[in-house]
């Protein structure tokens, strides 16, 4: 699955922790700016995941402007109001948006804050972990007035999770190496969205020991820890062919991610996680009587 919107999903991963080794902004959804009206009928996404959010609650209608990276083919028409981290505070403004969704990163930080201080109201949803985004979901769902159909949508994801960590509890837990790009070699570390969704799927995480959420890993590193799979999420394959015959790595099974749905922090993370079971454990087939 090589997309143009891989870049996105990588410069964002990167730009939520480019403060190095600082932790995460702490803290849940949050509003900046006036208050939204009781009735939300325009609304600006800055993110895919958050324009994905949307639709699935079934308020796709109020969608008026997305991000360039937008891809879904409900929003093929929309205007663009640019990137993460370079969203445009005119073209958003002109929208007359009555709420704007975004996903909070230093590279966004001055325009998001400029368009709350013009007077146009903003729900700040960070998207760092598995909790942050069914947050994500029950906020978007409760400014949208559509409350019942995003707790169903975490009842659906929670079951997802629950049902796989109790099938993989009854399988040998692969070493895996998720990576995001090779050259340099960018990987999910800990307190990354894939580090958690691989421990769901009864995976071990090579780069646990890195130092953040996405660093750049060293091949010297990667190497001694011999992983069972590489998983593929880069965008391009620069660096890759070189990696796959090293000793320590050219045993391992390498695999692709099959579709955005395991990058993506949002209402698919069920199937995302599904995916990646499917991928680590391949001789789990469905008519052996395990995940359905």
């Amino acid at each position: 699955m090589k997309t143009r919107l891989a870049p996105f999903i990588l410069l964002a991963a990167l730009c939520l922790v480019t403060t190095a080794h600082a932790a995460p902004p702490k803290g849940g959804p949050r509003f900046l700016g006036p208050k939204p009206p009781e009735k939300v009928k325009r609304v600006v996404t800055l993110a895919p995941s958050l324009t994905e959010t949307v639709i699935a609650l079934g308020a796709g209608s109020t969608l008026v402007g997305v991000s360039r990276f937008d891809e879904a083919k409900e929003v093929a028409g929309l205007p663009r109001v640019g990137g993460f981290v370079d969203p445009s505070v005119e073209a958003v403004v002109a929208l007359k948006p009555d709420l704007v969704l975004v996903q909070p990163g230093p590279g966004n930080q001055r325009p998001v804050e400029k368009m709350a201080e013009i007077g146009v109201p903003v729900l700040l949803l960070p998207l760092h972990t598995v909790a942050d985004t069914l947050a994500a979901l029950r906020a978007v769902g409760g400014a949208l007035g559509k409350e019942k159909e995003a707790g169903a949508l975490i009842q659906s994801i929670e079951s997802t999770r629950a049902r796989i960590r109790e099938t993989a509890k009854t399988l040998k837990p692969p070493r895996v190496l998720f990576a995001y790009g090779f050259e340099p070699l960018v990987v999910a570390g800990p307190g990354s969205f894939a580090d958690e969704l691989l421990r769901d799927a009864g995976a071990i995480n090579v780069a646990a020991d890195a130092g953040s959420a996405y660093p750049v890993y060293s091949v010297e590193r990667a190497l001694r820890a011999r992983p069972d799979v590489v998983v593929d999420a880069a965008d391009v394959d620069v660096g890759k062919d070189k990696l796959a015959v090293l000793p320590g790595l050219s045993q391992a099974r390498w695999v692709q991610v099959p579709s955005l749905a395991l990058l993506q922090p949002g209402p698919s993370l069920g199937r995302g996680l599904e995916e990646l079971f499917w991928l680590l454990h391949p001789s789990a087939k469905p008519d052996a009587g395990t995940v359905r």
